[in-house]
């Protein structure tokens, strides 16, 4: 832990809107009306991929109460993207886009129209009203049958629908496979996930009294929605404003965009506000998931327990725009060989386009999916070897100076043996005399139907932005008053999606400045206030703004103390560069910083029904330093909670791209009575030495091992690896049937 003197640093300090939220006052985006306002819904598509020939609005026109109807030929730049500008805003005929062919839907999110009318249900019937004649072209639904020859194509500039192909060479193989004396393999899937955030995608869209065409929404980067949304409509930068008010969740969800083009088009337009407000089947249909992954692995070990060698193919689907597969697949590339150094890797990894909905940032960045086939790995090793798994870990973890699959070594600062040997030690392990560790026993459950498992897993991931992509942080600090600090006032545009993340910055700041942390006022979520932080992503918020804060803040004190008042600082902070991925060999230094995470898990299996409890979780995490201990824990019991309906209820069902189950009553997530009994949160301070106050960002991090500790927990207690999830009830069941157990 930092030795450093604090003053709010480390406090559990009320969130400053907590009380806003729990007494109902706090507005999100469909609580905000103006005067006037009208009223937007979008027409989506009714094919997985099709040329729009024409798109016939007459009737929709006609209909008493329409004010407008909008389409491919009113978006001035039709695409946007937030890595590649590769959708168009609105697909059809009459397009403007440097986007080939803009007229083709590729999968049924893409919209077509966009009506705008008195009512929200007068524009809901003119969206029936609208008919879009079709030319139907060949689809694809599987990204194995995606990658071959004469598979349909999606992009032009996309062979063989490979959006993305990594690779990593590191050792030889021939040499690591002759040094191995015991080797599994497997072949592990996931499915898609949905954010299932409280808040639907909702927003505002107005000139606002400087003639801005301003949109309300929620979001997780206010700067580059104004990008997206200055770049379709050919506006500049001081044309358009956009303004985050209270957010109800994100988990990635709000990293790309939703309504925000389509809002300030139909404003700037009409020159009237425009309202939209989706229903949770519309947020569920049409805004993108974590992706499904197919991996499969080969890993050798010697017999004293040393991996040698790491085969591994990795093949995620991304729908059918690129979104953030090319950064979320890079981090499945670097992590689905795990926390360990191995000698000789080779890994091809594959971001893959098809017909169905495209996939994007997900809570984890695509670390849970390498994550679930590493750990798989390690605990068939375990298993094979005759180990403990937590044993073999700590033979294998990274240490500092060790060196990562890409070949370079980690940045300084490397726990994750001390966050596996904390975890292990607060759950159900033990060292001996030697120090090798072993596991407790534990007792049987008393119903006869009922076994009873352990399982253990970890992981780590980036901290910021990866492989080259620029990261900085804007802050401006104000200092106020006379003889002393009456008044800080901060400006950081960081989102606020529910993590505390602006209750952290106060503390920040007051610690920085040296004043009570009621005299600190925060001023963000808004273009015209701030400049760009960057997104509330990548578990680098913290880190990020709190770097740039402190920047600030202490330039500002200098100017303080040389009378000069208000004393009004700007600075940004860009942390140590990044590099991307050698496109042979796979040598980079893709990441600044790191956390670390292992977890424990108890579960009880039905063996008559399928289900899966799961009992308690020890979570151990290295949060470098705990700016708000509480908020840490709500991270830690949040992403637990996440990642259970990921591995056990969350069954998204697509059919030839198209969602079948896009209700909370059909695509279940946990509620209160799925909760673990205990989860145990393991705080652990090892201070990143770049970080403020050595705080390394963690709320991804839980997420990561909780499947693949699930699975491991499942053989335990049945004796059946089960390697692809949502691990429902009748996969349990057709996997146990499959081995003679529980057969009546």
């Amino acid at each position: 832990m930092s030795a450093e003197k604090t003053l709010f640093i480390g406090q559990n300090v009320q969130r400053s809107d907590g009380l806003g939220k729990v007494a109902g006052e706090a507005l999100y985006p469909g609580d905000i009306n103006l005067e006037g306002q009208l009223w937007m819904k979008l027409r989506f598509s009714d094919r997985a991929h099709a040329r729009v020939l024409a798109v016939h609005t007459q009737a929709a026109l006609a209909l008493p109460g329409v004010v407008a109807v909008f389409t491919a030929a009113d978006v001035p730049h039709n695409e946007y993207g937030l890595v590649t500008k590769d959708q168009p805003v609105l697909c059809g005929p009459g397009s403007n886009s440097s986007v080939p062919g803009a007229d083709i839907v590729r999968c049924y999110m893409d919209c077509i129209a966009v009506v705008v009318a008195e009512t929200e249900a007068i524009a809901a019937e003119a969206t029936r009203l609208i008919e879009v004649e079709y030319e139907d072209l060949p689809a694809v639904f599987d990204p194995v049958e995606a990658m071959q020859d004469g598979a349909p194509q999606l992009h032009a500039n996309n062979p063989n629908n490979i959006l993305c192909h990594y690779r990593i060479r590191k050792g030889d193989m021939a040499a690591g496979w002759a040094q191995a004396e015991v080797i599994v393999e497997g072949e592990y899937r996931t499915g898609y996930q949905e954010h299932a955030y409280l808040q639907p995608e909702a927003g505002l869209g107005y000139i606002d009294e400087q003639g801005r065409v301003t949109v309300i929404v929620a979001g997780q980067w206010a700067h580059e929605d104004q990008e997206q949304i200055c770049h379709a409509l050919g506006l500049s930068e001081e044309q358009v404003r956009v303004i985050y008010p209270a957010i109800g969740g994100a988990f990635g969800g709000r990293e790309d965009m939703s309504v925000q083009v389509v809002l300030a088009l139909a404003a700037w337009k009409l020159r009237r506000p425009v309202k939209i407000v989706w229903s949770r089947e519309e947020s569920i249909l049409y805004h993108h998931k974590r992706h499904p992954t197919i991996i499969r692995a080969k890993w050798g070990a010697t017999r004293a327990g040393k991996i040698v060698a790491a085969e591994v193919t990795v093949i995620s689907d991304a729908g059918a725009y690129n979104y953030t597969s090319t950064k979320v697949t890079g981090n499945s590339n670097l992590t689905c060989t795990g926390p360990y150094e191995i000698p000789n890797i080779h890994v091809d990894t594959y971001g893959v386009l098809t017909n169905n909905i495209p996939t994007g940032a997900f809570r984890g960045f695509g670390a849970p999916q390498g994550a679930f086939a590493a750990e798989g790995q390690m605990n068939k090793l375990a298993e094979a070897l005759g180990m403990d798994p937590v044993e073999l870990r700590v033979r294998n973890v990274l240490r500092e100076g060790s060196l990562l699959s890409v070949g370079t070594p980690l940045p300084p600062g490397v726990s994750i043996g001390q966050v596996v040997e904390a975890c292990a030690r607060e759950s159900w392990w033990q060292q001996d005399e030697r120090g090798r560790w072993s596991r407790r026993a534990t007792a049987a459950p008393d119903n006869p139907a009922l076994r009873r498992g352990i399982g253990f897993a970890c992981g780590f991931k980036n901290v910021g932005f990866s492989f080259g992509f620029p990261e900085q942080s804007w802050a401006t600090v104000e200092l106020h008053g006379e003889a002393e600090i009456e008044k800080v006032v901060v400006r950081h545009a960081g989102a606020e999606v529910g993590q505390g993340a602006h209750t952290v910055m106060l503390q920040m700041a007051a610690d920085a400045v040296g004043v009570p942390l009621e005299r600190v006022q925060l001023i963000g979520h808004d273009t015209a206030e701030t400049r760009t932080s960057g997104s509330a992503s990548a578990s680098r918020m913290t880190f990020m703004a709190g770097n740039a804060i402190r920047g600030a803040a202490q330039e500002a004190l200098v100017l303080w103390k040389n009378e000069e008042r208000p004393a009004v600082a700007v600075y940004q902070y860009r942390p140590p560069k990044t590099t991307p991925y050698d496109p042979l060999t796979g040598r980079s230094e893709p990441n600044f910083a790191y956390g670390y995470v292992a977890q424990a898990v108890e579960v009880e299996v039905d063996i008559e029904t399928g289900h899966v409890h799961l009992i308690r979780v020890v979570s151990a995490n290295d949060v470098g330093r705990a700016v708000n201990p509480h908020l840490v824990q709500g991270q830690i019991e949040g992403a637990v909670v996440q990642a259970q309906g990921y591995a056990i209820l969350e069954n998204l069902v697509v059919s030839e791209g198209k969602i079948l189950n896009p209700y909370l009553s059909t695509y279940l997530i946990p509620t209160v009575l799925d909760v673990p009994v205990e989860v145990k949160s393991v705080i652990l301070e090892y201070a990143d030495p770049i970080g403020p106050w050595g705080a390394r960002g963690m709320a991804e991090m839980p997420f990561l091992p909780l499947a693949p500790a699930i699975v491991a927990a499942v053989y335990d207690a049945v004796g059946v690896w089960i390697d692809q999830i949502p691990l429902t009830p009748d996969r349990v069941v057709a996997a146990l049937r499959a081995h003679g157990i529980g057969v009546l």
